[in-house]
């Protein structure tokens, strides 16, 4: 199988991909953190007010949702200000929508919501990423970075697909976003792999592969740079923690 395929079924949450039983409620909130604007509406074609397993906060089933709402919204904000929302900014939408949630009347009113409320976060976090880059030719590299993550991507790619000099393009991207080309390329992949080994059933080896790193024991080297653990040690201690929450 293409790697291109698995990496993007993944991403797409297809049914070939056996998905571990973890909190699929932690993959949700670190897409909207990231900015994934497509995988957030993805994620919302589940209905909110149909999930398994939400607790009873209370006995009335239309305040039981808006309850779960709530915290499903604080969450939200809290990791946006952690992907580095300003805070009042975060609050403030998060007071929004929870007011408009206490207005509500009906399940399906409170679903809309919940995928407006998810997309507007998403949306201003992807704005809030691109913000930061002031050149046309940096935010095209890093929308190509995103969308080819399964493959070798070099200098020269990226050059090619925005017509500058590689030498100017690698200053170009330092001066903007603080890292050269090769840290950002890894950083993204570390990212995904980081949600891959929580999120699904891959082994180091199988993500290693997937994300077009030369070897495992490369992947795992520069793993360890980013995280300060091995991929087995992350997947253990954050799968404890899930299991834990």
């Amino acid at each position: 199988m293409k790697k291109e395929f698995v990496y993007k079924e993944f991403l797409r949450k297809e049914e070939n991909i056996l998905r571990a039983p973890y909190n699929p409620e932690l993959e949700f909130y670190s897409v909207i953190k990231s900015g994934d604007v497509k995988k957030t509406e993805e994620l919302c074609k589940d209905t909110f007010t149909d999930k398994k397993g939400l607790g009873v906060l209370s006995k009335n089933n239309m305040q039981n949702l808006k309850y779960h709402f709530v915290i499903t919204i604080a969450l939200i904000a809290r990791y946006c200000i952690d992907g580095g929302m300003d805070v009042s900014t975060s609050y403030a939408l998060s007071d929004f929508y929870i007011q408009k949630a206490d207005e509500s009347n009906s399940p399906e009113a409170l679903n809309v919501l919940h995928r407006e409320a998810a997309m507007d976060y998403a949306g201003r976090m992807k704005k809030l990423r691109k913000d930061k880059i002031c050149s046309i030719h940096v935010v095209r590299c890093i929308d190509y970075m995103h969308d080819n993550l399964h493959s070798r991507i070099t200098v020269e790619e990226l050059a090619e697909l925005v017509d500058l000099n590689p030498s100017y393009l690698c200053r170009l991207f330092k001066k903007e976003t603080g890292v050269s080309v090769s840290e950002y390329i890894q950083q993204l992949k570390i990212d995904a792999a980081k949600n891959m080994l929580l999120y699904s059933d891959f082994t180091p080896a199988r993500i290693s592969s997937i994300l077009a790193f030369p070897d495992q024991s490369y992947f795992t080297q520069v793993f360890k740079k980013y995280t300060g653990l091995t991929p087995r040690k992350f997947q253990s201690v954050h799968l404890r923690e899930i299991s834990l929450n």
